[in-house]
């Protein structure tokens, strides 16, 4: 029997081990990163059994966050960017300067100098796009005005660190480390020739970008949806994200992340955005999961015996001396305090950027190989400790705003334990505030229904509390978030969110907590109509359904008036 091609092998095995053990950390209410990560140490050479490609798998990795980046450019148009251009570019700068300037001292405590301990430095500055976009997207945090900021300013870390991988090996050559060059002699000619054609090659493709892209990507897009072909659009949506983001490194220099989150953002403004997002979404999950698997097959276990205090120092700097900086940086350039908290949470972790720059700093002798270890080490443990850092804020700012408005009207947050229960009754229980379940509450409150909201989306929570109802802050799945929804004495459940699986599981627990509430869910196909059916709800209502029986209705008046 031949064996499997070791592509097919590679994701295969990285897919099956990530779910396996996303799965197991899910069911011990551990973020599924974990798992992820978990699997790539599995999957690693330093562990026995399965081996996956260590060449192939970061390689796969990188379209998952070409995919990623673009959908989050598909939510972040050319208006946010420049509304928070005064906090995110003077802040990200000096926090990515003040974050080197600690990495390049931890470094001269390992015995590093010179540009080698820079570059260290410069490794430890810069978080993860992937991990924190993935946290935002988790949280539905990417459109509100703290995820803009938080994404503002990993698109000016990425601008960084374009200039960095150009400066750095100019720089390793002028200080006699690649040879050619005596040491000391720094040609500041050519390194002001290197720095102005990076910059004009990133100036250049922005301006492409903003100027030809923006009327380019949303004209191709309309006239491939036209044609009726779904699958030619999915294609065409593929294409334009893999192909700018390749065309822009290539020519350009610029990152895949960078390149394919202008890809994006010039197609922000066109309707065609919500259905390009969507038509990307599976792609995009599928590719983030190996882009964690191939971090974590970095990984080599025995490093955390051979190396713990030097471990212990970057992941103080990468986990305490790097959040506060970024908070620190933020709220000196104008941002609120929650988006400040925000942003430092979800900059405690390190990640593709760190690797790409500790190869690059390797390569050029002005690195040891000991440093590629270090920086792999704080940043598989960094972003295993990440979950639980970015769920601090969750527990600190209902706190801080209960004591700044003692009297105002009690919002339960899901980080809360234990929460306290509503003391409505005889209420309507509406399960999300997205599109559908605003248009549901609204006309629930002109009725005059006793109203509460459950919502986890940070934006739709924010606008239900705007809106004359109680609102619960978490997951509805949840089974505490339920309790305090006090289900017992409801009168009504209506279940909003587009979810089939997650809805059922809503379904399902409320029937069990109150058999006799009307339950009412929403689908889009049959087999999620008879799965939230079999699962308790008493009518499921499908779109689709709906606007067939008003097509009807109206063809029916019709004939009734021509007879």
């Amino acid at each position: 029997m031949p064996h499997a091609s070791p592509l097919i092998a590679t994701i295969v095995g990285g897919i099956g081990l990530a779910f396996i053990l996303g799965t197991i950390a899910n069911r011990l209410r551990i973020s599924p990163l974990v798992g992820y990560l978990l699997a790539g140490v599995v999957a690693g050479p330093f562990t026995p059994g399965f081996v996956a490609d260590g060449t192939l798998a970061p390689q796969l990795a990188e379209i998952g966050v070409i995919l990623l980046m673009f959908g989050v450019g598909l939510h972040f148009s050319l208006k946010d960017l420049m509304a928070i251009r005064a906090i995110v570019i003077p802040g990200a700068i000096l926090q990515v300067t003040a974050s080197t300037l600690l990495g390049t001292a931890l470094a001269w405590v390992l015995g590093w100098s010179g540009s080698g301990a820079v570059a260290f430095g410069v490794a430890l500055s810069v978080a993860s796009t992937v991990v924190l976009m993935r946290a935002l997207q988790e949280r539905h945090l990417v459109e509100t005005d703290r995820g803009h900021i938080v994404v503002g300013w990993l698109v000016v870390q990425d601008l960084l660190m374009v200039i960095v991988l150009v400066l750095l090996p100019p720089i390793a050559a002028a200080l006699g480390q690649q040879g050619g060059t005596a040491a000391g002699a720094i040609d500041y000619g050519s390194l002001a020739a290197s720095l102005g054609i990076t910059l004009a090659k990133v100036a250049l493709f922005v301006v492409l970008m903003l100027i030809v892209g923006r009327r380019a990507i949303p004209m191709l897009l309309h006239y491939i949806a036209h044609t009726g072909s779904r699958e030619l659009f999915r294609l065409a949506v593929l294409s334009v994200a893999l192909g700018v983001a390749f065309t822009a490194s290539e020519l350009f220099g610029v990152s895949f992340a960078l390149g394919a989150f202008f890809a994006g953002m010039t197609l922000s403004e066109s309707e065609l955005s919500q259905v390009a997002a969507e038509e990307s979404l599976p792609f995009r999950d599928a590719f983030a999961v190996l882009f964690f698997v191939s971090v974590g097959m970095l990984f080599d276990p025995s490093t955390l015996v051979e190396d713990p205090l030097p471990i212990g120092g970057v992941l103080l700097l990468v986990l305490v001396g790097n959040p506060l900086l970024a908070l620190v940086a933020a709220r000196l350039f104008g941002a609120r305090f929650d988006a400040a908290l925000l942003l430092a949470a979800g900059l405690a972790q390190i990640g593709e950027f760190s690797f790409i720059l500790a190869d690059l700093g390797i390569g050029l002798g002005v690195l040891p190989e000991r440093a590629r270890h270090l920086i792999l080490a704080g940043s598989i443990l960094s972003i295993l400790v990440n979950p639980l850092v970015f769920a601090f804020p969750g527990w600190l700012l209902p706190r801080l705003r209960r004591r700044r408005s003692p009297v105002a009207a009690p919002v339960v947050s899901p980080s809360e334990a234990p929460l306290v229960p509503t003391r409505l009754k005889d209420h309507a229980i509406l399960i999300g505030y997205g599109r559908v379940g605003r248009l549901v509450g609204q006309g629930l409150a002109e009725n005059g229904w006793p109203l509460l909201v459950i919502e986890d989306a940070e934006d739709a929570f924010e606008r239900a509390t705007a809106a004359p109802v109680e609102a619960i802050h978490g997951n509805a799945a949840d089974d505490r978030i339920l309790r305090a929804a006090n289900l017992g004495d409801a009168r009504m459940l209506l279940v909003a969110i587009p979810n089939a699986f997650e809805a059922g599981q809503i379904v399902e627990q409320a029937r069990a907590a109150n058999p006799r509430i009307e339950i009412v869910a929403r689908a889009h196909f049959d087999a999620e109509v008879d799965h939230l059916l079999q699962h308790g709800a008493d009518i499921v209502i499908m779109g689709e359904r709906e606007i067939a029986r008003s097509m009807l209705e109206r063809a029916a008046a019709q004939a009734r008036a021509a007879s």
